[in-house]
């Protein structure tokens, strides 16, 4: 199976929303989850991230499975936070398409865990996060750290100073020119206003977020945001 991002979304620039898994209690979450995964789905996003932000990797688990139960079109991946190694036999379990690892760089990284699961598990395509928000600099040339990045995964997220703060413009540039056709993805801050610009740069956008009500992540999705969102991004595709 194919799994660089054009083989996996089938669609130029994907839009991929996080399910930070918040909620009441363990079954609260689980029933959000899959409400918001059907907003991404009616409203045109291509993708969605399951992920523990608020929530436990058994959330993530059985999101995964109850979201099998609903024949969801919509393409899933897992983040796990707290055990990033894990998302790769949850993905594969339960049929989701990528994982997201918050730093696919050396100091972050059991690199021979790594990559015994990238050869136990070659069909789960991997967004690899450089210069990604809250993980300590390497110390490193930007061009050593994307380059070791783009050994280890599929795509490179890279992200501003923190959650739903706009990714500077002059490092994605930075970024994509050192990357040259290996795939950039920004991975925070995107909103109505910079995603044209952004996409014009990047391969593709991790939105979360943005698609809550005043940017808490606690709270349910705006469908609205969501549609205002996919209908720039439609038309900036064609």
């Amino acid at each position: 199976m194919e799994k660089n991002l054009n083989a996996i979304f089938q669609i130029n620039k994907p839009i991929i929303g996080m399910i930070h898994l918040a909620g009441e209690d363990d079954k609260g979450k689980v029933k959000r989850a899959l409400e918001e995964l059907s907003i991404y789905q009616e409203e045109g996003v291509d993708g969605a991230i399951i992920e523990d932000y608020h929530g436990t990797s058994q959330d993530v688990c059985k999101t995964l499975r109850e979201s099998l139960t609903k024949e969801f079109t919509i393409i899933r991946g897992v983040n796990v936070l707290r055990n990033p190694y894990s998302a790769f036999k949850l993905a594969f379990d339960f049929g989701a398409r990528f994982i997201q690892f918050d730093s696919v760089q050396t100091p972050d990284l059991n690199l021979e865990l790594y990559n015994q699961l990238r050869k136990e598990y070659p069909n789960i395509a991997v967004l690899g996060g450089v210069g990604f928000k809250y993980i300590s600099p390497t110390g490193n040339p930007l061009e050593i750290d994307l380059a070791e990045g783009k050994s280890r995964c599929e795509a490179i997220v890279t992200t501003g100073s923190g959650t739903g703060i706009e990714t500077p413009v002059e490092k994605l540039r930075e970024c994509k020119r050192l990357l040259r056709e290996f795939p950039l993805i920004v991975g925070a801050g995107v909103n109505l206003g910079n995603v044209q610009e952004q996409l014009q740069i990047c391969n593709g956008a991790i939105v979360g977020s943005y698609f809550k009500p005043n940017g808490n992540t606690h709270l349910f999705i705006d469908r609205k945001k969501v549609k205002d969102l996919m209908d720039i991004v439609r038309q900036q595709r064609g």
